[in-house]
């Protein structure tokens, strides 16, 4: 059993040290170690006007860049597109400063904006993948000479999606089909039509997507990564080529899981489907009229700054 002896000698021992401390902090050692605290704070005061310095400068060439780039991409972007229809779609949720952003460049562009339908969850729910297989069937005998070859769901309906939007009377109106291939899209919950009813077909599209992975919310209130959908929306984009003639697929990243690389790793897809990524940015939102001008002559590209891209900038007559 341990006795009084040892407690007194414990307590003893500690204030022994305490005592020690004291001594030689106020004696031999307070000098040193007041110089060595100086002296780190007086490298990292040094090192963090040196940062910011450098941070500064980084970003007034940046503004710089930003400045230039506006100015060259108007005079490039400037009546590109004077008086093509356009139809801007929104593959899923699409930020509200990258679809402005973008709707700016093809106003200057000159492009009359005919149609913003948004594509709805329904698309890529993977609890109504055997409903849309359904639909996509109902909608495959109203295509007629629009369908395309095989059976799957996100190809048919992005045909679908296609004629809708740029099926046309032989001028400038919309086909009976188109009309009535774009009713039976809304009413079954698959496309949320824009503020103004199409009047005119679309002779381009243009289909936005976001970014891929996004946190969802589950039932118990947790998050977790969403399952990417790049298949859905490649489906989507090559069926739109084929029947529009004339398909830009944007997005703002090169994120593995992103639709705009999903299309860039195939091919096949990429020999039919222009791309622009970085749509987050300047020079992605000026890529987009370019493209869809390049696109209506025939060409097609991958434009980005990425290594896969095969142009930084789409090109320009």
């Amino acid at each position: 059993m341990i006795d009084f002896r040892y407690h007194l000698v414990s307590l003893i021992s500690v204030f022994l040290a305490l005592a020690v401390g004291i001594i030689l902090g106020a004696g031999p050692l307070q000098g040193a170690i007041g110089e060595t605290l100086t002296e780190q704070v007086d490298a990292l005061r040094a090192e963090r006007t040196d940062l910011r310095t450098e941070l500064d400068a980084t970003q007034s060439a940046l503004d710089g860049d930003e400045l230039y780039i506006e100015a060259v991409g108007t005079g490039l972007v400037t009546g590109s597109l004077e008086g093509t229809r356009v139809a801007v779609v929104q593959l899923g949720e699409v930020s509200a400063d990258v679809h402005d952003g973008v709707m700016s460049q093809l106003g200057t562009a000159g492009a009359t904006i005919v149609a913003e339908p948004t594509l709805t969850e329904a698309w890529n729910d993977p609890d109504e993948e055997s409903l849309r297989e359904t639909v996509a069937e109902g909608l495959r005998a109203n295509l007629g000479a629009a369908a395309p070859e095989g059976d799957d769901a996100n190809t048919v309906l992005g045909a679908a999606l296609a004629v809708a939007l740029t099926g046309s009377d032989g001028g400038t109106g919309r086909s009976s089909q188109a009309i009535d291939l774009a009713e039976q899209l809304e009413r079954i919950g698959y496309i949320e039509a824009g503020d103004e009813e199409q009047t005119e077909a679309a002779q381009a599209l243009v289909l936005l997507v976001g970014p891929a992975g996004q946190p969802q919310e589950t039932a118990a209130g947790a998050t977790e990564e969403a399952e990417p959908t790049p298949d859905v929306w490649t489906g989507v984009a090559r069926a739109a080529q084929e029947v529009s003639g004339a398909a830009v697929l944007a997005g703002p990243t090169d994120n593995p899981g992103d639709a705009v690389q999903a299309v860039r790793d195939d091919d096949e897809i990429a020999a039919e489907v222009t791309t622009v990524s970085g749509i987050d940015r300047l020079l992605g939102r000026i890529n987009v009229p370019l493209a869809v001008a390049a696109r209506l002559t025939g060409v097609v590209g991958q434009y980005g700054v990425e290594e896969d891209a095969t142009a930084v900038l789409p090109p320009v007559d």
